[in-house]
């Protein structure tokens, strides 16, 4: 028998001890939906809430827990999540987690692990209305501080901290209204549903993709791509590439996964799409070694995905600065090796998923400081007066989860359209 518990201690140990985000998705492969859903809850829950959660806990917790004694405080951690805000009956929470804890190191942890509980569960009202929404650790808003003021970070954190809603790409007009949900600026269809994807109207008629609202921005950045060779490089799972194709474009698609780009091939499968190629291999190298030209890259840049922080709230607990640098570092490269493929009046479009000035604004000036064959198509006339928020005063794209609050939020991400021009 299936015990969720275990799978979500199981989880929470990796991401939070072993700092392996990777362990959510491979701990429940062969699992029941049912079983699925609870533990996607219950972790996410405990790590939108951890920093609160806590807080809670030292001021519980008088003596330190030794590292031997992690699976106790990860226990804790999750069972508090449930007590607080997820409804499960008491009893079945407190339990359920001595019982694992015990089996898992002795029963002396395991009482231990029971009076925290009981504690929490006595003054579960008066914790809650204590409760000020805190989902960023001090280290995650020390980052951001690089970036942006304090009350921008108090917005960012604010927006993110609620479960994002599912974004569709839908083209197709009697599918679209089929599907319900309502129609965000520039298109995209927001759907309340938390089903399973394959269940919902037309998946296997193929005339839609799942893509959040933020990432669907760089290609509406496009005047015309009907006809012209785009080379998109980090294309996988192929969210972009499908707005591409069903733009009439000629797709060249790279990717450094073979895993990621077997997920985007059997996506554009289902919406019977066909690039020219899809090719499996370094990036830096093909920019390199490449004589072909393109009208068009799109370049979704390798980055630390801060911007994604709704979806995996693990980001905030885990992404550092070097995690930044090393990505701009990687960022860099890419642009330096841009030019060389690109045809002459060819454009450039750079996106990151991220909320780091340093992996956006901050890139772009430093390589149109050194490239001076490239200019900044300014992004204002592409975005509707609803949004004028989301355009920066140089022409980019800098969307924020509160930009779009109204409708439920957004990732973040940042975008920039450049053309070479020499």
């Amino acid at each position: 028998m299936v015990d969720s518990r275990e799978i979500s201690l199981q989880i929470l140990h990796g991401i939070l001890e072993n700092k392996t985000p990777s362990a959510f998705s491979k701990s429940r492969i062969t699992l029941h939906d049912d079983d699925n859903a609870f533990i996607n809850m219950l972790v996410l829950t405990a790590l939108r809430h951890l920093t609160y959660i806590d807080k809670i806990l030292k001021s519980l917790i008088t003596k330190k827990l030794s590292k031997q004694n992690a699976i106790g405080r990860i226990a804790l951690i999750l069972g508090s999540a449930e007590l607080l805000y997820m409804q499960t009956p008491n009893y079945a929470v407190i339990n359920s987690y001595v019982n694992l804890v015990k089996q898992k190191t002795d029963r002396y942890v395991g009482g231990f692990v029971n009076a925290v509980l009981r504690k929490i569960s006595e003054n579960k009202e008066n914790l809650l209305k204590a409760d000020k929404g805190e989902f960023f650790p001090q280290s995650f808003r020390t980052l951001l501080r690089r970036s942006y003021s304090p009350k921008i970070i108090d917005a960012i954190e604010s927006a993110s901290i609620l479960e994002p809603l599912l974004d569709i790409t839908c083209p197709n007009a009697s599918s679209a209204k089929r599907l319900g949900g309502i129609t965000l600026p520039l298109g995209t269809i927001r759907l309340a549903s938390k089903g399973k994807i394959n269940l919902l109207p037309d998946y296997d008629k193929g005339t839609w993709w799942v893509q959040d609202f933020s990432s669907s921005l760089p290609v509406k950045m496009l005047d015309n791509p009907t006809g012209k060779k785009v080379l998109e490089l980090c294309a996988a799972p192929g969210g972009k590439t499908a707005q591409l194709l069903n733009a009439g474009a000629k797709v060249t698609c790279l990717d450094i996964s073979e895993d990621r780009l077997k997920i985007l091939s059997e996506n554009l499968s289902r919406l019977n799409m066909k690039p020219e190629r899809i090719i499996c291999g370094d990036g830096l190298k093909f920019l390199e070694q490449s004589d072909e030209k393109f009208d068009i890259i799109v370049l979704d840049a390798p980055c630390s995905a801060t911007g994604t922080l709704r979806r995996h709230p693990e980001i905030v607990h885990l992404k550092t600065s070097k995690d930044i640098e090393t990505q701009a570092t990687l960022q860099k490269l890419f642009l330096q090796r841009i030019a060389h493929v690109l045809l002459p009046r060819g454009i450039l479009v750079y996106c990151t998923c991220s909320l780091c000035r340093e992996e956006g604004e901050d890139q772009i000036k430093s390589f149109l400081s050194t490239s001076p064959e490239f200019t900044i198509i300014d992004l204002k006339p592409k975005i509707p007066s609803e949004l004028s928020a989301i355009v920066s005063p140089e022409g980019f794209v800098r969307i924020l989860p509160q930009h779009l609050e109204s409708f439920g939020g957004a990732d973040g991400f940042f975008v920039a359209c450049l053309q070479k021009v020499k």
